[in-house]
């Protein structure tokens, strides 16, 4: 494997990835922060250059110190060769499977390699797959005009603000905001989490709603593969628009900043899909999956 390190090489990967979409989300969601500053120090693999066949996004060694932590720990990938992917995978300078990590990626046809690596090595392997959304309005200029065509198009519908009682005020969220998020991610709530949240939130955008009382009531935050995650509202104000609000809000500045978005809901949460849809989302059929692989010795 081979490490792409020159802006120019980084650049073109990122132009190829595009071609490749909603597959390769993971991958070229996480190059553009690459190409961006590099908050989390990631570094990116390709089996071959320029003409690639499988692609690995991945810490650098020096930040993956704790082996029992799955939120830093976390590799994604694309390939268009899954038959030879096993053979990448195998590769102890490619992944480490002496520690805990995961695997990302939206190709279920990642999982039949990951399974016979991590058979061949004792590592137990927990498989998560959810429904992936990416956006379907339009992509539109930041003029002003078209900006107020967004607004118009992502308006709160109206039997969603008759239910207010109050006013709400939006909010950019900051690494205060850390640990109320973290009590209230189904993924997270302990301290390694805790402090991947505060990573995300010292380097990446994150949407919140204050109720009149300037209290935090809903809120999601973005991570270092662009993906849109986290969200939670309070149970006394759901059903009231505030996701549709912070949506509204975020893909406004997504679009100011060219900043590609997408996220994913869980298969038994269909009134959560449903509002994605209703908001111009479409459901891709490739899916978003998670392999959480565990050595037997930390079983």
């Amino acid at each position: 494997m081979f490490v792409l390190r020159e802006p120019q090489q980084l650049q073109i990967l990122y132009e190829s990835l595009e071609e490749s979409i909603p597959e390769s989300l993971k991958v070229y969601g996480t190059l553009f922060h690459i190409r961006n500053k590099n908050p989390f120090n990631l570094e990116v693999l390709v089996d071959a250059w320029p003409e690639y066949q499988t692609v690995v996004i991945r810490p650098q060694k020096e930040e993956m110190k704790d082996d029992l932590d799955y939120y830093t720990n976390t590799y994604h990938i694309f390939t268009k060769a899954p038959d030879k992917l096993e053979e990448v995978l195998a590769c102890p300078q490619v992944i480490n499977w002496e520690q805990a990590f995961q695997i990302q990626g939206c190709q279920e046809s990642l999982g039949e390699a990951i399974q016979k690596v991590a058979a061949s090595k004792s590592v137990q392997v927990d498989y998560l797959r959810t429904v992936l959304f990416v956006f379907e309005k339009p992509t539109l200029e930041a003029s002003s005009g078209d900006k107020m065509d967004l607004m118009k198009l992502l308006k709160i519908p109206k039997v969603l603000e008759d239910k207010r009682k109050e006013t709400f005020q939006n909010i950019f969220l900051d690494v205060s905001h850390a640990r109320l998020v973290n009590e209230h991610w189904e993924l997270g709530k302990n301290e390694k989490s805790l402090k991947y949240v505060e990573r995300c939130l010292q380097n990446f955008a994150g949407f919140g709603v204050l109720s009149s009382e300037g209290k935090p009531i809903s809120w999601f935050l973005t991570e270092q593969s662009c993906e849109i995650r986290m969200g939670y509202t309070f149970p006394k104000y759901r059903g009231q628009g505030h996701m549709w609000q912070m949506g509204c809000h975020s893909i406004a500045y997504f679009f100011s900043k060219k900043i590609p978005f997408y996220i994913h809901a869980a298969e038994d949460k269909e009134k959560t899909q449903q509002t994605l849809l209703s908001f111009g989302f479409k459901n891709v059929l490739c899916g978003w999956h998670q392999w959480k692989c565990t050595p037997k010795k930390y079983c």
